[in-house]
Order: C-alpha cells, then sequence, then structure tokens
C-alpha cells in the first residue's frame, strides 16, 4: 500500500484525501474502505492496462453496496491535477492511466470500472469481446455455454480468454491487430452467435429483450459500438460477496468453477498463481475469418 500520512494517502508524489477509511463498502465482507484501497493498489498493475487511454464509466456507491448507487460518466469537479480526461459526445470522461486516479476513485467508493471498448479520440475496437448474459439470477450452464462458444472460436482458428463478469454472465476476449472494425466484430458476432443459437436452442438465444429470453442465455453480439462499455478484467463488482470480473483458464471452465469463487479477498492469491492471462495471448487473425464470412 502506498505511504500514508493521517487522512491520505500519497502515491507517486501525489497527495489523495481518504474520507471514512471505516466506511463498510462490503458489509457481509467485511470489505471497509481502507481495505478496498488496499486491494485497488494490488489489483492496479492487472486492471490498470485495461482501462488507461479509454473512456471510463464508473458505478459509485457512496454508502457502499446496498445503497443507492449511479452511474458516473463525466468527471467530477473539482479534478485532483493528475486526473486527465477526454471528451466525447458532449461528455468529460476520466482516463484511468495510473494508480493515483485508480485510488482516487475508490475514495469516491467507485466500485466497478467501465471502460469502453476503444481508446479515447479512436473509432476502432481494443478487442473482441463477447458477452455471455444469463436471463436467470443463478445460472448453472454458464460455464457450459462459455465452452461451447470456446471451442467454436477454436474451430474458426481463433484462441480466447474466458473471463467471469463478476456477476452472473461471461464474457469471452479475443485481442484484435489495429485496424479491425466494430461493425467487422458484429459481422463475425453475429455468425458465430447465429451458429451456436441453431446448434442449441434451448441454451443460447440473439433475443435483446430479456422479458422475451426465458431461461436462455443472450449471445450479445451488439455490444461493439463507440461508446458502449463492458466491465473491465479485473474489476470489482458492488455484489454482495464482493467478486471480481476475473480471467480463467479453458480448464477452469471445463471444472465448471462459479463466478462467485473470486473475490477481493482471494483476488491476490490467485494472481500471484495464475498470472496475468489475457495478456498472454497474441492478436489473433480475426479479419481473416471476417474476410471469409457469406
Amino acid at each position: 500500500m502506498p505511504a500514508t500520512i493521517k487522512g491520505s494517502i500519497t502515491v507517486d508524489g501525489h497527495e489523495i484525501a481518504v474520507t471514512n477509511p471505516e466506511k463498510l463498502l462490503w458489509p457481509e465482507c467485511g470489505i471497509t474502505k481502507r481495505i478496498y484501497l488496499q486491494k485497488l493498489a494490488a489489483l492496479s498493475p492487472y486492471l490498470l492496462p485495461y482501462c488507461r487511454d479509454r473512456l471510463l464509466t464508473v458505478i459509485r456507491y457512496p454508502h457502499g453496496v446496498g445503497g443507492m448507487s449511479f452511474y458516473q460518466k463525466n468527471a467530477p469537479e473539482p479534478l485532483p491535477p493528475f486526473v486527465r480526461t477526454a471528451s466525447q459526445d458532449n461528455i468529460t470522461y476520466i482516463l484511468l492511466q495510473e494508480l493515483p486516479e485508480l485510488l482516487w476513485l475508490g475514495n469516491l467508493a467507485a466500485l466497478e470500472f467501465h471502460p469502453s471498448l476503444h481508446y479515447a479520440g479512436s473509432s476502432l475496437p481494443c478487442e473482441w469481446m463477447i458477452d455471455l448474459d444469463p436471463s436467470m439470477d443463478v445460472e448453472p450452464r454458464i460455464m457450459e455455454a462459455a465452452a461451447i462458444v470456446g471451442g467454436v472460436l477454436k474451430s474458426l482458428g481463433l484462441q480466447s480468454v474466458p473471463k467471469t463478469s463478476g456477476a452472473t454472465g461471461v464474457q469471452i476476449i479475443v485481442p484484435v491487430s489495429p485496424g479491425v472494425t466494430f461493425e467487422g466484430l458484429r459481422r463475425i458476432g453475429h455468425f458465430v452467435g447465429r451458429f451456436v443459437a441453431e446448434k442449441h436452442p434451448g441454451l443460447f438465444t440473439l433475443e435483446r429483450l430479456k422479458k422475451n429470453r426465458g431461461d436462455k442465455i443472450y449471445f450479445d453480439y451488439l455490444q461493439h459500438y463507440g461508446g458502449k462499455t463492458l466491465a473491465a478484467p479485473y474489476t470489482p463488482r458492488a455484489r454482495p460477496l464482493a467478486t471480481v470480473s476475473t480471467p480463467l483458464l479453458w480448464e477452469e471452465v471445463e471444472r465448471n468453477v462459479s463466478p462467485l469463487d473470486f473475490h477481493l479477498l482471494n483476488i491476490e492469491e490467485r494472481l500471484r498463481s495464475v498470472g496475468e492471462l489475457i495478456g498472454k495471448l497474441p492478436p489473433q487473425p480475426v479479419e481473416d475469418v471476417i474476410a471469409r464470412l457469406p
């Protein structure tokens, strides 16, 4: 944890006020703001690469999980001098670049970090992220669904990394080379989604309206537009058990691990054990697959 003085922490030469350090943010887990800031510092080498230079939306819970919350896109005022911003569509977004900004946001009870799928000032995606969204609060088939999609991607010559959303779903990440477009990702997403929905009609759906999905898992291929966001890898989530959006090994998916298995109280041990999984995977030839689509 960075050096501390009374009522503040000092990080990279920047003094950051810490208010109410003993406030419970995740009451069921006993996680106070002080503990949360310590966990954010530990997560920062893993979380920051997926937020840096992107348009950031956070979800703030001033009174902790279970209290009122709000999405924050516009940067709050006044801003510390070390916080950079970028504007798009008349919104001034925070750029979450380094640890001081992360801990400043943590002190504001930002419990979730949702970056854009593209860099600020760019119209091109950073990666292909398939979102598998359950219709039920508890979905025992989510890892089965992830394994099926991962198998289809592999048959197309594409390696991928699954991650828990930290809530109920799973996202599957495919690194892409510069030049792949959002339109191209929607095309290949629709192709893969339609394929798995036709092969497994009791498991997958492409129906956007949740009320019309029944108990099926939504294959969201329409997420890929400028300005859209998804929960960053390694972001905490404002769920009662303080779950963290955690990249997985495919062997873990096959073992049917639960998204509840990965949380703020054990994430450091996991990262020491398996390291950062997404960054190990090079860009995949997505553009070659897109070029072959009918």
